[in-house]
Parts: C-alpha cells; structure tokens; sequence
C-alpha cells in the first residue's frame, strides 16, 4: 500500500485517488496501527507532493524568466521588443490577455501600443486619460495596482468608454506595473485574466521584476534605433552604446547560467574599469574591494531617481527589488563615464538585485525541504525513523553509518548566505542542513566530527563570515542527544569566548563540564569521554588500569610510592601507565589532560560506578 502512495506521488493521480485506496484498506480488515501508519503515510505523500508541485512552478517561473532575459537582449528593434515584452508577460504569468501601454505626456494620456490575446479592435486602440482606470493610474503613479473583479472595483477612476472596451474583452482580474526609464514612467505592462481571481505576492514581484529589466530592454532597442539614425555623426558614441550592450549580454549569461554576486562585481569592474564593491543595505561587504565611506546620504538619492550618483571618485547604483533596497553598487574611477557606461552600472544593479533574489530562492527552497526533513529527524521518535529514512534516501542522502552533527553561531553574514553556505556543504558530503532552534545545523556522514567542523567553519569563511561549531558524532537513532551535545559544545565556545573555534566534547574537556547544563547524563558522557578506554579495557580484562590511575594522581606522579600503595611491583606500575598511554594518547600527562583525567576519576567514584 505504501508504494502505490509513492506511485501516486510521482504520478497525475487526483487527491481523490489516495482516499480511495485508503477506502479499500479500511474496508480490508487491517488494523488501527496499520491504518494509523498508512494515514500518515498518505499525509506525507500529499504533503511531499505538494511542496515538489511548488517547486516546479517556482522553477518554471525561474526558467521563463532566465529565457526571456535571453531573448530580450538579442532583439534591437523596438516594436519587436515591445510585442515580445507583451507576449512573454503573458507566458510567464499564463495570463488569458497582456496589452502594454506608452504615455504621451503632451495630452495627458496613456495608449495601447500593444496587446497579446486581444479580442476587439476596439480595445487595440484604447487612449486612456493618465489616471482614469486601472491602466491610467499605474502610468501615473509609477507604482503597481490590481483589482480581482475591476468593474466592481469603486477605487478607479470608470469611464463609459473604458469599461465598455473592458467588458467588450470580458475582462475581470487586472494586474498592472509601470515601465521605468531615467526615473520617470514611460508606460504601463499589465496581466489580464477574464475570471475573478487574486494575484499573490508572488505574481506581483515577477512582473514587476520583468518590467524592469523590460523597460531596460526597451531602453536598450531604443538607443540602436537612435543610434542607426545618427551613425555617421555618432561613430564613438555608437560604440560605447555596442560596449555597453556587450556587458549587458555578459551579465545576463551570468544570470542564466546561475552566477553570484562575485561574478557580477568582476564583469563590471573589468568592462568599466574601476574599483568596484557590491555592499548589503547594512554596508556588509558582499563582493569586490571594500568601501570604508559613508555613502548613506547619495544611497538615498540612488534610491529615489533609480538612477545611478555621483559622488567625486565614485559612482553609486542602488540594486532593487520592487520597493526592497537589496545592496548598493559604488565604482571607484578616475574617468568620468559617458551615459551608456553608467547604464551598464545600473543594468548590472538589476543584475545583483535578480541574482540575490534567486540565492534567497534556493537557499529558501533548500532550507525548507532539508530544514523540514533535518528538524524531524532531530524530534523524531523510534517509530517515525523508517519514513524518514526513505525520505532521506530520495533526498540521495545517507543516514546509514556513522554520522557527524554540528551546531554553528555564524557572525559577519546575512543568514540566508549563512543558510546557503551551510547548504552547500550539506550537499557535497549528501547530507542535511537547516536551521534548527535558530542555528545553523548540520548533518552528515562521518566519523571525523572536528574534520567536519573546520570545513563548515572554513565554508562560512569563504563567504565573508565567522563560524564557532560544537560537533559530536552520534548513530541515526541518537541524534536529539548529539545536537544537544553539540550545542553544550558551541554554548561552551561562546562562554569562552573562543569565537571561530570548533570543538567536539572531548576538545573541551573540564571547561565543557563547568560552564555546561549538566545533569546524570552529561556526567555519564563526561567520564565516557575522558576515561572510557580505561574503564572499558578494565571491565573485559579484569585489571587495575583505573586504581593505578588514580594512585600516581594522588601520588604525584611518583612511581614508587605509587607502587608502595598497590602492593605491587614498580615496574608493574610503569607497564600499567604505558597501557594507559596507549589508551588514552601520548598527551594525557600534559596538565590540562591530566586535570580533566582526575576530575573524571572523581567523577566516576563520586557516582559510585563500578
């Protein structure tokens, strides 16, 4: 039964499918238990289901908007341009209608340039006063509106005319957005669908994103078709124009092949000659060289024109997305740039703002699936552990063997880019990462714990940040334990103030065991980890390695008198210390292992453990 919920989960079943073979399990004489497993069997297939159905359609929406940024950058002339803005808004929102509009400022008005699925010709030459209906208030406002049923919508300006045009297409939900150049609104791109329906968050922000980067499209066809014009009287500035759509096209390969911000500072600092450093709103340091002025007061005014500033060496661009300031552009340069140069600036700012947009995507989608599947396995009982175990195999990750867990406080990084970071190594090692009690979390096979620590540190580290990591090892069976191991071990660090250190139990010794939450079991854990192999080869051989032990500490380390308190041989003292040597490593005589050694063994005769 279990796998044909899988089958169902990788087919076009309706949900009614599930119910029905849940109905004949019922009515097959299993028992309570056995439904009970096959309930939630079928919650987590249709939960599974639905999160991969999300995924798809975040990445479809991914897909179309990485071709449309391809395709609009080959095309120079501008009515194409403007009929393949229409017809791939229209795609990309699967919209029934999209029409695109261009304001005449000399009347006051907004008219239809062009449309995609129209059904009238009356509609194909629709003028609109600039704000009168929907479409005219967006290209006055400069700001995005919809309406889910608009000819019930009393928040617009209704003409006769207008709404008889709308009617006439049976137009009902609208989603409008401005086309911005130099700061000012040249038009309107807007989404249409002949039902009554809402446009989430979501559909909002795509559009308005591909009306940006559109509108520099535009812009771009625009300034060839001046420039074929003038060709003969313009040659130079011609190819600064060709420069700039040269670095335009790099950028946006860099885009669709997935590039980060790293990229995009390179490309820009190469093509336009300078010093260039991509900062976050707070002024964290993303890429390139870093910036120690304070540039609030011309972020500001960036922010306001959508233009790029000038700031005496410097040029500032401000990447954003839809109304979120997401990081600021400053390029250090003796020259003064022509205009096509700082547009290159600017179209690379829209490139930063669509590159972190997808990072906090991924990171998101990642944290999400991982996060979900890492958090209940951390609070998993026994009997959930075989479904999670098949969750994890169709993540390809191993849960099989022994397994490391590390808890990190991350500093000096946003904490999507922490999340990524952490993300990343999860999948070279096939494991899990996620935040978990408002901490990076890790989880992967190994049996190396202080090994993986390092690489998480040194991953976070090649970001830009500090990683302090408490680690343990720990079986798939125990691993609430081992994370509240390994976070004792980070709180430790942090108490310390060790920061950008990584330890496991052992690393910390003494120091683990004053500044923890201790109980019974952290005790236990205590002298396991301290003294183990000395009780452990005790127990299966019946010697006296604990009691030699613990007479040359009250000894002082004197060999005779040690033996003088045995009853034994001083040669047979020194050849139980070389075993104790072998067990415990080379450097348990060292001060600091030596303490921790009789705090365990008074510890262990404390506890009354024999």
């Amino acid at each position: 039964m279990a796998d044909t919920f899988l089958d169902l989960l990788y087919g076009e079943a309706p949900r009614a499918a599930y119910d029905e073979l849940l109905a004949d399990a019922e009515a097959g004489g299993l028992t309570d238990d056995e439904l009970t497993a096959l309930r939630e069997q079928r919650d987590v297939a249709l939960r599974i289901r639905e999160l991969l159905a999300r995924r798809q359609a975040r990445e479809a929406e991914l897909r179309a908007l990485y071709e449309t940024a391809s395709d609009l950058t080959a095309i120079r002339d501008v009515d194409a341009i403007l009929s393949a803005i229409a017809r791939r808004a229209r795609q990309l929102l699967n919209a029934d209608m999209t029409y695109l509009s261009l304001n005449d400022e000399a009347d006051g008005a907004s008219y239809m340039k062009v449309t995609e699925g129209a059904l009238t010709p009356e509609f194909r030459r629709l003028r609109l006063p600039l704000g009168t209906g929907l479409l005219g208030l967006v290209a006055q406002t400069g700001a995005p509106y919809f309406t889910e049923d608009y000819q019930a919508d009393p928040r617009f300006v209704h003409q006769e005319f207008i709404d008889d045009a709308v009617a006439g297409e049976k137009i009902r939900a609208i989603l409008g957005v401005p086309l911005m150049l130099d700061g000012r609104v040249i038009g309107a791109l807007l989404a249409v669908h002949r039902t009554v329906r809402p446009f989430p968050p979501s559909e909002v922000s795509l559009l308005t994103s591909f009306a940006a980067h559109a509108a520099v499209a535009l812009e771009n066809a625009q300034l060839f078709a001046d420039l074929d014009a003038a060709h003969r009287t313009m040659t130079e500035h011609t190819q600064a124009v060709e420069n700039a759509a040269v670095a335009h096209d790099r950028l946006t390969d860099l885009l669709v092949a997935g590039g980060g911000v790293e990229e995009v500072a390179g490309v820009l600092s190469e093509v336009l000659g300078g010093d260039l450093a991509i900062h976050d709103p707070d002024t964290t340091l993303l890429a390139g060289t870093p910036v120690d002025e304070d540039w609030a007061p011309v972020v500001a005014e960036a922010l306001s024109s959508g233009r790029s500033v000038r700031a005496g060496d410097a040029y500032v661009a401000t990447a954003q997305a839809g109304p979120e300031h997401v990081a600021t552009l400053v390029l250090r340069t003796a020259a003064e740039l022509p205009q096509p140069q700082r547009r290159t600036l600017e179209r690379g700012a829209l490139v930063t703002a669509l590159v972190i947009l997808f990072a906090r995507t991924v990171a998101e989608t990642e944290d999400r699936l991982g996060g979900e599947l890492l958090g209940d396995l951390l609070d998993a009982r026994a009997e959930a552990l075989p479904a999670l175990r098949e969750r994890a195999r169709r993540r390809q990750v191993s849960l099989d063997g022994p397994l490391v867990l590390a808890v990190a406080e991350v500093s000096g990084l946003p904490r999507f880019a922490a999340g990524r970071a952490v993300a990343r190594l999860a999948g070279e090692h096939r494991g899990l990462a996620g935040d978990h009690r408002g901490r990076p979390v890790l989880l992967v096979p190994g049996d190396d714990p202080v090994a993986v620590g390092e690489s998480l540190a040194t991953a976070v580290a090649s970001a830009g940040g500090v990683a302090t990591v408490g680690v343990t090892g720990a079986g798939v069976e125990s691993l609430a334990a081992a994370h509240d191991e390994a976070r004792r071990c980070l709180d430790t660090l942090l108490t310390l103030e060790r920061h950008g250190e990584v330890s496991d139990p052992a690393g910390l010794g003494l120091a683990r065991l004053l500044l923890g939450e201790n109980g019974p079991e952290q005790l236990a854990a205590y002298v396991g980890t301290t003294l183990g192999p000395v009780l452990s080869y005790d127990a299966a051989r019946g010697t006296a390695l604990r009691e030699t032990l613990d007479a040359w500490f009250a000894t002082g380390g004197r060999v005779k008198e040690t033996a003088a308190r045995l009853h034994v041989h001083p040669n047979t003292v020194s050849q139980r210390l070389d075993r104790v040597g072998e067990l415990l490593g080379a450097g348990w005589r060292d001060p600091g292992r030596a303490l921790d050694l009789q705090l365990a063994l008074r510890v262990h005769k404390l506890r009354g453990t024999s």
